[in-house]
Order: structure tokens, then C-alpha cells, then sequence
């Protein structure tokens, strides 16, 4: 059966108009007590993707209590954005001060307006609140290895001489393949093995985490650093082309960070992860798991199903995205054309102009309309709109998420580099709804 099985007068039947934050009230009747909600994106640098995602985070946080916010960033630059939501000592004077921080490439994809006004909010948020009742955001991804490495040896240097000289160990045994900032190039004149150092210095940091009580979340920052240590060294070996996929090396990174983030909450906590689609939905409903590929909608999922778990996928049909022509290159606003015929985005365009959620499981004849695969668009950081054909991941939809958003008209998002449009605060810029 092909996809031609969803057809306009079917999508119409099935979609809510989204206008407003009021319209997202299907959603969070279909989150219900979920304790996992993952929120994903179409791209990295989309306006409405983020600004969205905040509007769901706001009310999921203001009415069902949600505890924190983790992200497909890195550990450090987003625990700097923790620090100063949570109003931490030293955590900078403005939230663009901490977003320029953002050094790592692309930096647009959280140094940005969008995140600008949504920490805010989570600041505003965390005034009225007690300290073990603040909103946290968190990293969860394995890029930061250097970083990481200085942070918990520069921390533990004055919390716990002891262990900081396993820091050092650690840091010494990867000095030798630093070059720059090239993650595939890490391992790739050596097969040196720092398992050892790391993983003893994983160890030591959890048996000790409880007593670093220096500064707020002081034991929680070590640890996760040290994980990041543990699991970059898988990470990077295997884009030197030895070892396990990179891919499933960085997503069980992930997760297992979400689960270390989850125990160090309270029991009740709930979190909402910010990724993109590719990331949170569903691996076996795409080709990937014939490439024996898993990632974080499919593993969370797999662990957490009786917790409650509830994957929303994004897309759109035609806009703008700030992306790069290749890996490093200056960030620009690209044009993202209209959708292929007969993709997911191109049916879901055809059936009306508006905006659109879809929920599934609200009946059988939806999840059967949207269950034989269909092409779906995923744009990355680098993007070439002229090869367009290529972004496309056959999917099951229904499958692979349970909802899905579709903007149809989207526009790129605002690196802070750049200034908002006629000097609006990141208070109110970018999100009137």
C-alpha cells in the first residue's frame, strides 16, 4: 500500500487548526500524567520549531508540573544556562551574556533570540519558586569532550585534589589526539585507549559526587562531565571508522544522561527533551532500524513506557532555515523549498493552508491513514536546498511519533549575532502568542 492511502478529505478529518497556545489543549490531553514528553524539530534553525516547543514547555511546566528542560546541546554551555535560570552564583548578568558563550559550531542553534526569550521566561519563572523547585535546563549530548575535561579538572582541583589528579590522567591520555575542534579526526592517527583513565575517573566522581558541595548541583556537574569524558572516547573512535556506530554511541549517550538527570530529580519529576525528529522519533519506524541504528524516542520508550512517554514530531511544507553549505561554514539564511510531491509535508500542505496537530491513537482510521511509510523532510546544520531530494526519511508516522505538528509556512530563526527585528527584547521577542 503506498502513501497515496492519506488523501485530503481523510487529513481533514483528523488535523486541529493551530493559531494559538489555546489550540495545543488536544496535546496536553494526550500527554495526560506522562512523565517523558519529547519535542522535536524539523531542522536546527527554524523560528517556529523553537518558539513552539516554548509554548508547549510553558504550559506543560504551568500545568502539569514538569521539571526541567534537556536538550540536544552540550553538557557545559547548557549547564551555564542552568546556572543562570536558576539565578546561581557568577552565572553572568544577561542571558545574552551566557549565550555568547556558545562558541562550538553551529552556534546559531542555541545562541539565539529564540532561546534568549524562553530562558528568561524560565527565570521569571524560577524567582517564585524554591531553589529545589527550579526549572533546570540541561545537555544532553557527547560533542563537549575538551570542555568537559577542563571543567571537572578546573572544579575538582579545589573540591577534591584527589581525584583531579585522575583528571589529569584522563586529560593527558587525550591531549595527543586533540586537533582543533574536528570530532572525526580525534582518533584518526591513533588508536590509543583512554577507557581506563576515564572510566576510573567516572567511577571515582559518582562514589564522591554526594560531598562536593561547593556550589549548587556541584556533584551532579562533576559527574555528567565525566560521563561526557567516558563517552566521547566511544564516540570519537568510532567516527574514526573502529569500534561501535557513532551514531548509537552518541543516542545511548544521551539517554543514559537523561536517566543520571531523572534519578537526581525527585521521584514525581517530569522532563521535556528539545531534539530533533530524527532523534526522538522512533527509529523503527524508519529505515533506520534495518541499519541496525536505535535512537532516544525508540530507547526512551523501550525503558520508560509504563512511565509514560509521548514523541511530537515537527515539520513544515516551505520557508527559510539558517544552516551552513558544510560542516563549519558561515551560518545563512537558506530558502527551503516547497515540499516533494507525495511527502508527508507536501499532503499535509495540499489539504489546507493552516497550521496543523494531529494526534494519534485518537482513532484507528487516523493511525491507519498515516501508517504506510511516506517520505518525511529532516534538514540538518549543513543543508543544500538543491539537493533536496535527499532530506527525506521514509517513515511511518504514526509509528513513529504520537502527535505531529505541521507549520506550513516557516521562517528561520535569529542567531544573536544578529540583532531581533525593530529592537524588541528577547522578553517578548519572538513569540506573540
Amino acid at each position: 500500500m503506498s502513501s497515496d492511502k492519506i488523501q485530503k478529505p481523510e487529513i481533514e478529518k483528523f488535523y486541529h487548526q493551530l493559531e494559538n497556545s489555546a489550540d495545543l489543549d488536544p496535546l496536553l490531553e494526550k500527554i495526560g500524567d506522562a512523565k517523558y514528553v519529547l519535542l522535536g524539530e524539523a531542522s536546527h534553525g527554524t523560528h517556529e520549531y523553537y518558539t513552539w516547543r516554548a509554548q508547549i514547555s510553558k504550559r506543560l511546566i504551568n500545568e502539569k508540573g514538569f521539571s526541567f528542560i534537556a536538550v540536544e546541546g552540550d553538557w557545559p554551555d547548557c549547564y551555564k544556562i542552568n546556572k543562570w535560570i536558576k539565578s546561581y552564583k557568577n552565572s553572568g548578568e544577561n542571558i545574552q551574556e551566557v549565550l555568547k558563550e556558545f562558541n562550538r559550531w553551529p552556534t546559531w542553534m542555541w545562541a539565539n533570540w529564540e532561546i534568549a526569550a524562553f530562558a528568561t521566561w524560565l527565570k521569571d519563572f524560577n524567582l517564585k519558586r524554591k531553589q529545589e523547585e527550579k526549572i533546570g535546563f540541561y545537555g544532553l549530548d557527547v560533542y563537549s569532550l575538551w570542555e568537559s575535561m577542563n571543567s571537572i579538572v578546573n572544579y575538582l582541583q579545589q573540591e577534591d585534589p584527589e581525584t583531579a589528579e585522575l583528571a589529569k590522567d584522563a586529560l593527558n591520555c587525550f591531549e595527543p589526539f586533540k586537533e582543533k575542534d574536528s570530532y572525526a579526526s580525534v582518533f584518526s592517527t591513533s588508536k590509543g585507549d583512554c577507557k581506563n583513565e576515564v572510566v576510573q575517573l567516572l567511577k571515582q566522581v559518582r562514589e564522591k559526587a554526594h560531598s562536593y558541595d561547593g556550589a549548587e548541583e556541584a556533584g551532579l556537574n562533576a559527574e555528567l562531565n565525566a560521563l561526557v569524558m567516558a563517552n566521547a572516547e566511544k564516540y570519537y573512535k568510532a567516527m574514526a571508522g573502529f569500534g561501535d556506530d557513532s551514531w548509537n554511541v552518541r543516542d545511548r549517550h544521551m539517554v543514559e544522561t537523561l536517566n543520571r538527570l531523572m534519578d537526581h530529580h525527585p521521584d514525581e519529576a517530569k522532563v521535556i527533551i528539545w531534539e530533533h525528529n530524527t532523534h526522538i522519533g522512533d527509529a523503527r519506524a524508519t529505515d533506520m532500524a534495518a541499519s541496525g541504528l536505535v535512537n532516544v524516542g525508540q530507547l526512551v520508550r523501550e525503558q520508560h513506557s509504563k512511565e509514560g512517554v509521548v514523541l511530537v514530531g515537527f515539520g513544515s511544507y516551505s520557508g527559510s532555515v539558517m544552516a551552513g553549505r558544510n560542516w563549519g561554514a558561515p551560518m545563512q539564511k537558506m530558502k527551503v523549498p516547497e515540499a516533494i510531491p507525495n511527502s508527508l509535508e507536501y499532503k499535509l500542505h495540499k489539504s489546507g493552508p493552516e497550521n496543523k496537530l494531529i494526534i494519534f491513537d485518537e482513532n484507528q482510521e487516523l493511525n491507519d491513514a498515516f501508517s504506510e511509510k511516506i517520505k518525511h523532510r529532516a534538514i540538518g546544520v549543513v543543508y543544500h536546498p538543491e539537493r533536496e531530494r535527499g532530506n527525506y526519511v521514509p517513515s511511518r508516522i504514526s509509528a513513529r511519533y504520537d502527535a505531529f505538528i505541521h507549520i506550513d509556512k516557516t521562517t528561520a530563526l535569529h542567531p544573536l549575532k544578529l540583532q531581533p527585528q525593530n529592537e524588541l527584547t528577547p522578553e517578548t521577542y519572538p513569540f506573540g502568542i
